[in-house]
């Protein structure tokens, strides 16, 4: 879930206890599965069509509500699709998604879903099935794969598998974690996280009504790989974001990213690549740079770089860029390359636009730093508009602001079940559409040209060296074109006295011609050294203040 300070992570802990219980019709109890499992040929390290994808994150209840209940559901996402993506290559008017992640979409008692109560459901508030099928099915013919949130970390107290559990059925007693006494041990962060049944304590590491299923049970594992086949083969899904995956196998007061954990998810990985070799998963690992990458190839397919999405916000707000330039050259050093997943806030942190004081042009700077950069980029909804929040966490999930209208901002025809900030006159979508000059606008045009550059999809990337801390300055390059990507935070100028830009040698061509795109009129032309690469580089008198600048160069090659 989350690395949080202990004190934060009790206050969540606080926030959900006192969320108000729905106690939806529980499903039956289906009899466990042999344990026995297939066997399947080793998959290695594939990128695969994510590599050229732009995911959005969205939390459905908040996004497009077309029933007038306040809440949003499958149905409005699907009204809304030509929004993300309208299919057609030759128009500009769509943002240019081609992934959507789904927050947790299964039956469950709380209002964020990530306490499941049935992994072969949906969640009524939101639709059918058919109707969910029928938003895979209008996705996929505009080009858009959807994933959706799989939490298999933990269930709900409310899941009938728990409820037979803390019973004593000996047919599920097993599938969660209990001891006769408590153990003398608390969790990773300091927090209780051993708590008493009816008979024994059962293990939650995140909330007394999130229990953890026992995954080093072979049955229980079956069963997850029946919710998996399921999701892949019946409901049409390309692929899954995977909770937690940190948390997933404990051993003993050792819970986190244990050798059973990594065990575990390499079997798992083997058995949804031999279902569909095409499906993907993204993993969450709130963690250090250094833990992540050990889920990365074998494990998930890609996982969240948190430290990355955290200096390059702390680079957008300025003064200096170094926090984005040393992280990014940590990433470049650390992971195989583009293998990861990029992001500036997600559905647990404080919005981008709050963190940096509601400035629109310090957002454009960490728009640009995302959506240039190697890996895999997610945007979390209503980022694009500059959609505000911060905790408690339904602040950080409020509906989607479509137009001022009040008092719903175009979410709903009715109450919104969070009633949205008063920023809607300005923050909406309908408003940003009209102003050329927009964040909106501005995400349409960057989303576009990634899509329409394999060089900043997939290229190679190379730091250069800048001779000031005020200046993230990054190569993306193929064969046939690169792109110098410049971002000043300070809120002053670099004359070409403050800076330069230098690279000891570099595998492209002679540069026939440069173009700007964004932020210059024209650029010099760059000279090279006789290793290839440059010396001393002024591509501008000035750049300037909070500013960020791209330049095409293309290579006779």
């Amino acid at each position: 879930m989350k690395r949080l300070l202990p004190s934060l992570f009790l206050f969540a802990f606080t926030l959900l206890a006192c969320l108000p219980p729905a106690t939806p019709p529980p499903p039956t109890l289906t009899p466990a599965p042999s344990p026995t499992a297939t066997p399947v040929p080793p998959v290695g390290l594939q990128p695969g069509w994510w590599q050229d994808a732009v995911f959005y994150e969205i939390f459905v209840r908040s996004f497009k509500d077309s029933d007038g209940d306040g809440i949003g559901d499958f149905n409005g996402i699907t009204e809304q699709l030509d929004y993300l993506n309208d299919g057609d290559p030759n128009t500009s008017t769509d943002l240019g998604i081609t992934g959507i992640w789904l927050m947790p979409i299964t039956q469950s008692p709380s209002y964020h879903g990530y306490d499941v109560t049935d992994y072969y459901s949906v969640d009524s508030e939101y639709g059918s099935k058919e109707d969910f099928l029928r938003l895979t099915e209008e996705a996929h013919k505009r080009g858009i794969r959807i994933i959706v949130d799989l939490v298999l970390n933990h269930t709900s107290t409310q899941h009938p598998w728990f409820k037979a559990s803390n019973n004593g059925d000996q047919q599920y007693r097993d599938w969660y974690i209990w001891n006769a006494e408590k153990p003398n041990y608390r969790g990773p962060w300091g927090q209780d996280v051993w708590y008493r049944g009816k008979d024994g304590f059962y293990y939650a590491v995140f909330w007394s009504e999130m229990p953890d299923l026992n995954l080093a049970n072979p049955t229980v594992t079956q069963e997850i790989y029946s919710v998996t086949r399921f999701w892949l083969e019946e409901m049409n899904v390309d692929g899954f974001r995977l909770d937690a995956i940190r948390h997933f196998v404990e051993n003993g007061s050792v819970q986190e990213n244990t050798r059973d954990t990594h065990q575990w998810l390499q079997n798992y990985f083997q058995f949804y690549k031999s279902i569909d070799p095409s499906a993907f998963t993204v993993g969450e690992a709130w963690t250090e740079t250094a833990q992540v990458l050990d889920y990365i190839g074998d494990e998930v397919d890609l996982a969240f770089e948190f430290d990355l999405a955290e200096n390059f916000v702390r680079a957008a707000a300025g003064p200096l860029a170094s926090a984005a330039t040393s992280q990014m050259e940590t990433v470049l050093q650390t992971y195989p390359a583009g293998q990861y997943a990029t992001f500036l806030t997600n559905h647990d942190q404080e919005r981008v636009m709050t963190t940096l004081g509601g400035d629109t042009q310090k957002a454009k700077l960490a728009a640009v730093m995302l959506l240039t950069a190697p890996g895999v980029p997610f945007l979390y909804y209503g980022e694009e508009i500059g959609m505000s929040g911060a905790k408690p966490d339904e602040d950080l999930r409020r509906p989607m602001q479509w137009t001022s209208q009040q008092p719903g901002a175009g979410f709903t025809s009715a109450q919104p079940w969070r009633n949205p900030p008063g920023d809607t006159s300005l923050i909406n979508v309908q408003t940003q559409n009209a102003d050329p000059d927009s964040l909106l606008n501005f995400y349409r045009q960057l989303i576009h040209l990634r899509a329409t550059h394999p060089a900043l999809r997939t290229g190679t990337t190379l730091l250069l060296e800048t001779d000031t801390q005020r200046l993230y300055a990054l190569l993306r390059y193929d064969q046939d074109e690169a792109f110098l990507i410049l971002i000043n935070s300070h809120p002053k100028p670099l004359t070409a006295d403050l800076y330069a830009l230098s690279l000891p040698a570099w595998d492209f061509g002679e540069i026939s011609a440069m173009q700007s795109i964004l932020g210059a009129e024209e650029a010099s032309l760059l000279q090279r050294n006789p290793s290839g690469g440059f010396d001393s580089y002024h591509p501008l008198l000035e750049i300037p203040a909070q500013s960020a600048v791209i330049l095409r160069m293309i290579s006779d090659k």
